[in-house]
């Protein structure tokens, strides 16, 4: 079995990555990489309450590193196993322009 995370950056740049499912990060550390990311990469709270989900960590940290730091096959993978690890789904579209995550 295989996880996939699509990240849409705009109409003409869409990002594929595939994870095996023995690749996926369990709950715990996929939160922890996702937490680390988020403040290596200064991304800010989407809530007025300052509550950050981890959709909105899986959302904000992808928008902050741009798909440029998808080229980097590491940090691809990390991503995708961090992003289907936390959300315990084999199928996930990270939306950047709609700031919506769907699975």
């Amino acid at each position: 079995m295989r996880s996939e995370v699509k990240i849409v950056f705009g109409p003409d740049k869409e990002i594929n990555l595939v994870v095996d499912a023995s690749e996926v990060l369990s709950f715990e550390a996929a939160r922890l990489w996702l937490d680390e990311q988020f403040v290596k990469n200064g991304c800010e709270p989407m809530r007025g309450a300052g509550k950050v989900l981890i959709a909105d960590k899986i959302l904000g940290v992808a928008a902050a590193v741009g798909p440029e730091a998808f080229d980097d096959a590491a940090f691809a993978l990390d991503y995708a196993r961090a992003a289907s690890g936390a959300l315990s789904k084999a199928l996930l579209r990270v939306d950047i322009p709609k700031l919506s995550l769907s699975y």
